[in-house]
Parts: structure tokens; C-alpha cells; sequence
């Protein structure tokens, strides 16, 4: 209506509402540019100040991300994705610590079991050599009585010396592969060779079902470890006068050992666990079945960086251990697998089988 009636007549200059209106129009951009600049600067502050209080709750947060709390992170509505994401990185680190922390205590309460251990055999060898050497008419019979048992308890105090050696690498070393091409075949009946002394001790038997001269790239001492690991403990949990069944079997992308002994069952929160660092099946230090509780451990981490996957399964004792690894994607290997096939005069895949049997 201003507008209209500032048009809808002539005027010479003079009247108060055109001087008004002239005056107002010379500092119209002023003006303008003052209420853009304030309006610019309230917008900012209300930003930063949002921001500020976005970033105040998230240092609250971060602060109690190492605290002892059970408390979920509380965040403004717009940030209720950070507050799930720090919610589920407090529950990882919590279950980190608390897994380190066990594994710690193991170890600790092992190295002290260790210890106090080594002072039973120790004190054994020293009082039978004593008697040795001050009783100078001891019978032969009796002397090598004494020896023997020396003996026997010297072992034992290489097995804790051993157990000792074993915690040291497992905490310092960093396990890298050296891959070569080897025959898996002829290590699975080499590693079964060496271990017929036990076998005769519990009067076991060991069948392996695998191809003939399999070849597979891999690292071979880290391999033959997994494998050696896997055998010692079918052996020191199998039954007397049982056996043990090894089998390799090639799959479309995979290749799987399974080994098996028959032995007690397993309990399901042992078998969760049996992969652990520093974890005992049996808990007695009084027995000799089993070591410090790593050669599992170990296995695990070699068959992790070959690319495979290791597992246990335990019913109506039947115990198994199954270590999967990958087939490699060349076909150089392959080739060489066939070869060796087509050389067997005909005989199917899985015909090797080796028995092993000391009575």
C-alpha cells in the first residue's frame, strides 16, 4: 500500500514521507547486510554449539570406554549409532581383557606349578646319585635299581625344563611361514614311525588312510608340528589297547586330516576352550598327560596362517580333530598329484593305509 501511494502521486521533495523513504533506500544495503551477517552468525553459533555438545558427550563417553561400568553409553537421538558402535567396542574390549587376563593367570599359575615341580624330581636324582656314590657296596641289582630310577626322574626334569622353553617361544616369537613343496603323505607315515615307542607303551594301534605321495606347499617343520601335536595328544588321552585312525582326504577346494582316538569324552565347555593358550585338559600336575597347555594353542595359529581352520568334536568317546587347508588355486601341484596317481598301477586315490602296531 506504501508502494502504491508512493506511485500513485507526484511529489516535489518537500513532504516528510518522501524524505523518510529517500533517506530509508540510501541505507537499505547497510541494513540488509547487517541482518544477513547477524542472522549468519546466530546460525553458527547454534551449529557450534550443537556440535560442542555432540563432542562433549562423545569425550564423555570415550572417558568411560576403560572404566569398569556395565552402563550403556546415553547419546543425544541423532547420535544413537555412536552410542551402539562405542557400546559394542566397550563389550570387545572388556571380553579382550578379561580373555588376556585369564590367559595371563594361567600362565602364571602354570610357571608356579612348574616350579614347584621341579624340585620333586630334582631331589630325586641328587638322592639316588648320593646313595650311588656313598654306599660302595651296593649290589648291582640295587645300583641299577637306583639308575634306573635316576633316570626315569631325570626325564621328567627334562619334560618341565622343556615346558619351560615351550612358554618362553610362545610369548616371544612371531610365527612367519617358509613354504616348500612337500610329500604330506610320506611325513603323516614318517611323524606315525616316530611315535611307535609310545604307541607299544599303551599297546596301541595307529591306521592311516591317505593318497599315495600327496603333495601339498606348505611350511613343512610348522606342518609336521600341527600334526605331531595332534598325534601326542590322541596318544596321551587314547584307552589302552585301542587305536588311533589318521585320514587325509582331498577335497573339491579343501584338503582335511581328521584324527581320531577313543578316549573320555570331552566336556562342551573344555572343548570350547581346548584351543587356548596355556589351557589344560587335565588340571593335575601330578600326571603326565599333557604339557603346558600351548601345543593346541600353537596348532591353531600355524593352521590359521596356512589359510585353514582346525575344530574338536568329542561323543560317546569317540574324540576328533579336523584340520582343514586350502587347495592351491595353481594347477602345478595338481599336476604332479595326478602324475603321481596315474603311476599307482591303477589303485584308487585313498589306498595307502599304514597299521602300526607295538605289543
Amino acid at each position: 500500500m506504501a508502494y502504491l501511494h508512493y506511485k500513485s502521486r507526484i511529489w516535489y521533495g518537500t513532504e516528510d514521507f518522501y524524505l523518510f523513504i529517500h533517506s530509508a533506500w540510501k541505507f537499505i544495503t547497510p541494513i540488509l547486510l547487517f541482518y544477513v551477517i547477524v542472522g549468519a552468525l546466530g546460525l553458527g553459533i547454534y551449529f557450534l554449539r550443537r556440535a560442542c555438545r555432540y563432542l562433549d558427550e562423545f569425550l564423555i563417553a570415550s572417558e568411560s570406554l576403560f572404566l569398569d561400568t556395565e552402563k550403556d553409553f546415553a547419546f543425544s537421538k541423532e547420535l544413537q549409532p555412536v552410542a551402539l558402535y562405542l557400546n559394542s567396542v566397550r563389550d570387545n574390549l572388556k571380553n579382550s581383557q578379561r580373555l588376556a587376563m585369564e590367559a595371563e593367570q594361567r600362565k602364571n599359575d602354570l610357571v608356579v606349578y612348574l616350579a614347584h615341580d621341579l624340585k620333586t624330581p630334582l631331589t630325586s636324582v641328587i638322592g639316588y646319585l648320593t646313595l650311588l656314590n656313598d654306599e660302595e657296596e651296593i649290589s648291582p641289582k640295587l645300583q641299577k635299581k637306583y639308575l634306573g630310577v635316576a633316570l626315569e626322574k631325570a626325564e621328567r626334569l627334562e619334560d618341565l625344563i622343556n615346558e619351560f622353553f615351550e612358554i618362553t617361544r610362545f610369548s616371544l616369537t612371531h610365527l612367519t611361514l617358509e613354504l616348500s613343496d612337500i610329500n604330506l603323505t610320506r611325513m603323516l607315515e614318517q611323524i606315525i614311525f616316530e611315535f611307535q615307542p609310545m604307541f607299544s607303551d599303551k599297546e596301541l594301534t595307529c591306521e592311516l588312510d591317505a593318497p599315495k605321495d600327496y603333495f601339498y606347499r606348505c611350511d613343512p617343520d610348522k606342518l609336521q608340528r600341527v600334526f605331531d601335536n595332534l598325534l601326542r595328544n590322541a596318544v596321551n588321552y587314547s584307552y589302552p589297547n585301542s587305536t588311533i585312525f589318521i585320514a587325509l582326504k582331498i577335497e573339491s577346494t579343501h584338503l582335511l586330516l581328521t584324527v581320531q582316538n577313543t578316549g573320555n569324552t570331552i566336556p562342551e565347555e573344555k572343548l570350547n576352550r581346548i584351543f587356548e593358550q596355556f589351557f589344560r585338559l587335565d588340571t593335575s600336575r601330578s600326571t603326565k598327560s599333557g604339557g603346558a597347555g600351548l601345543g593346541l594353542a600353537i596348532a591353531k595359529e600355524i593352521v590359521k596362517l596356512h589359510g585353514g581352520e582346525i575344530s574338536a568334536q568329542s561323543i560317546e568317546n569317540q574324540v576328533t580333530f579336523s584340520v582343514r587347508l586350502p587347495l592351491p588355486k595353481t594347477t602345478e601341484n595338481t599336476s604332479q598329484n595326478i602324475d603321481n596317481q596315474n603311476n599307482t598301477n591303477g589303485e584308487p586315490l585313498h589306498s595307502t593305509q599304514i597299521k602300526t602296531a607295538q605289543k
